[in-house]
């Protein structure tokens, strides 16, 4: 095992369990008890893990909060355009297209050139956007949430059951190969995974800042989606097949 392997491997492993022993590291890779604490040491100086006595704990990051719509535009505007353009590429004529709530799927309506697609959107602005482009476009129904301007609900859950999307777009407040894709709201975390389950083709739209973090609420394992990415993501997700960089 190559030792940058071998290195991922230990973060997931320690972010996973949140604290390790050394010794547990030892008998869970099968390497000389300096390799492991070299290898701790160099993790621990680039920030990813906190070294302690006799181990290691997590030093993963934990979102509770959900930013309102006006906070999250100002956010790495450049890294979520370059992945709004990769991403509307992606679309093609007769495809039947998800379009999750969020401000980068919302910069991906800027950049459609074909005509012949139809939306399913649980974002009212979306949605308002998509016909203003003369494109056909559904809503789902259901209470809209105001903060993040997202239909939600049972009435929205009920609608996304009748539907199989050709390829879906999503947001997510946060992504770890661990917990995979997170959320603050249990309720838009449902309808997430909803709709993605109901997808062929599914990407979650992720600038760099939102990896390496955890919110409350799961709505997909980290293989579930390709994720569409740019900017400086850490090292541990390079070698991640799942991942398209945008910018390169």
């Amino acid at each position: 095992m190559l030792p940058e392997e071998r290195k991922a491997l230990i973060l997931e492993y320690i972010n996973a369990n949140r604290a390790v022993t050394t010794t547990e590291l030892l008998e869970k890779f099968d390497s000389s008890e300096a390799t492991i604490r070299r290898d701790l040491s160099e993790m621990s100086t680039k920030g990813l893990i906190s070294k302690v006595h006799g181990g290691a704990v997590s030093i993963q990051k934990q979102i509770a909060y959900d930013y309102n719509i006006s906070e999250r535009e100002g956010k790495n505007v450049e890294e979520k355009r370059a992945i709004a353009q990769y991403a509307a590429s992606l679309i093609q004529s007769n495809d039947l297209v998800y379009l999750d709530a969020g401000t980068t799927t919302s910069y991906l309506i800027d950049y459609l050139e074909n005509p012949n697609v139809s939306f399913i959107t649980n974002a009212v602005v979306h949605a308002r956007k998509l016909a203003s482009k003369g494109y056909q476009v559904y809503l789902t129904g259901g209470r809209l949430k105001s903060m993040t301007e997202a239909l939600v609900g049972g009435d929205c859950y009920e609608a996304l059951m009748k539907y199989h999307f050709s390829i879906g777009f999503f947001g997510t407040n946060a992504v770890n190969h661990t917990d995979g894709f997170t959320t603050p709201d249990p309720e838009e975390a449902k309808i997430k995974e909803c709709a993605l389950q109901h997808t062929l083709s599914p990407y979650v739209l992720c600038d760099h800042a939102k990896f390496d973090l955890t919110a409350p609420v799961s709505f997909a394992d980290f293989e579930q989606a390709c994720i569409i990415t740019a900017g400086k993501i850490p090292s541990a997700y390079h070698k991640d097949k799942t991942i398209i960089r945008a910018d390169v």
